[in-house]
């Protein structure tokens, strides 16, 4: 396995790579790196964002630990809901499996277990509004992504990583921008999901993304969670750069 060299200051690090990251006036950006090899890792800003569609992987990551908890498998129509809502990222699908999660207070139990302690369900059937931080997304992907520690089983591992590498083509932005030119399959390079909501108050774009990119022969947990860009287009520039911002602290040797 290559070798990192230990990040000395990474949030230093990834304060002074943002710097280069154009923010439109009113908008916020918050993004977390780990690097699950060596537990080090950096972060960005601060605050609760609203999730959007990225809260739909902490969605089916709870629906497989009670599925565990029950020492069953999914149903095939979970299966379906579950392909839709992460490959397509189908929000009907989510919603079902909101519901059979127990909404709110089903996410919250098992972020409980997974040790997400800055993320708030959305109230009644809005997922969407589900607030969470940069670095408990990061957490959250330690559990799909790591085997130490983790509350899901391998399989319940692979299958959210499965669906995680074949995001719809249209919806390949985000974290996946730092990770390594495809040179085979794209989950060999990334995993990923994105969320994305324009809010009917302001007219402003949330743009998220997390997963695992693969930049120089080694794999990191990214997550970005922004708010406020005039439309979606600069919100995806805008996590974009951050996520190449944060894999440029391991990466980065000048």
């Amino acid at each position: 396995m290559e070798t990192v060299e230990p990040v000395v200051d990474g949030d230093a690090r990834l304060a002074a790579a943002m710097a280069s990251v154009t923010v439109r006036d009113g908008a916020e950006v918050s993004v977390a790196v780990l690097d699950p090899d060596s537990g080090e890792g950096a972060s960005y800003g601060t605050g609760a964002f609203d999730t959007a569609s990225i809260v739909k992987v902490d969605i089916l990551a709870a629906l497989l630990l009670r599925a565990q908890d029950a020492g069953r498998s999914l149903t095939g129509s979970e299966k379906a809901y579950a392909t839709a809502m992460i490959e397509d990222s189908d929000n009907d699908s989510a919603s079902a499996l909101w519901r059979a999660i127990g909404a709110a207070d089903g996410l919250g139990a098992a972020n409980e277990r997974f040790g997400l302690t800055g993320t708030e369900g959305g109230d009644g059937p809005l997922w969407g509004l589900t607030r969470t931080t940069a670095a408990d997304q990061v957490t959250l992907l330690r559990q799909v992504f790591a085997a130490d520690g983790s509350a899901l089983s391998e399989a319940s591992r692979a299958y959210v990583r499965g669906l995680m590498e074949r995001i719809a083509d249209g919806q390949r932005w985000g974290v996946s921008a730092a990770a390594d030119e495809a040179g085979g399959t794209a989950g060999s390079v990334w995993a990923l999901k994105n969320g994305w909501l324009r809010r009917s108050t302001t007219g402003l774009w949330v743009a998220n993304s997390i997963g695992r990119v693969v930049s120089g022969g080694h794999g990191y947990l990214v997550a970005v969670v922004s708010r406020g860009s005039g439309t979606q287009t600069e919100g995806i520039a805008l996590t974009e750069a951050a996520a190449r911002a944060a894999v440029s602290v391991f990466t980065d040797t000048a």
